[in-house]
């Protein structure tokens, strides 16, 4: 059974993507980046953007009946890689007892006042 889930982003619409797929037991959460999206505003620090991320990719693994322990891939796409230990604490925070596969690419992203989009791919236990 396939299921989209959809922030609202008028991107979604124009782009024709999801914020996440739910497919059987697999969730896959599209990049997410730290924008509030009650407010469509974002930090200019890293590590704010990096929380509202985490805070954004939690709401829609809540709404897949899946949370954070269920993550088995990420992915950290980052215009700058020296920006990236300064995540750390906030992402142990998040995935530290998962341990999911993860990989962090430097590339540059679509708006430049994004530091950080994070994707992934879980596996609902229940």
């Amino acid at each position: 059974m396939r299921h989209l889930i959809s922030s609202g982003s008028s991107f979604e619409h124009d782009i024709g993507y999801s914020r996440a797929v739910v497919d059987g037991e697999w969730v896959f959460v599209s990049g997410t980046t730290g924008f509030d999206y009650a407010s469509m505003t974002i930090a200019d620090d890293v590590v704010v953007q990096t929380e509202q991320c985490l805070a954004n990719i939690e709401q829609v693994l809540r709404e897949a009946d899946a949370t954070f322990a269920d993550v088995v891939r990420v992915r950290y796409i980052l215009p700058s890689a020296d920006d990236f230990p300064a995540c750390w604490p906030a992402l142990r925070g998040a995935f530290g007892k998962a341990r999911p596969a993860a990989t962090m690419i430097e590339a540059g992203l679509i708006d430049r006042r994004v530091k950080i989009e994070i994707e992934v791919t879980a596996r609902r236990s229940r």
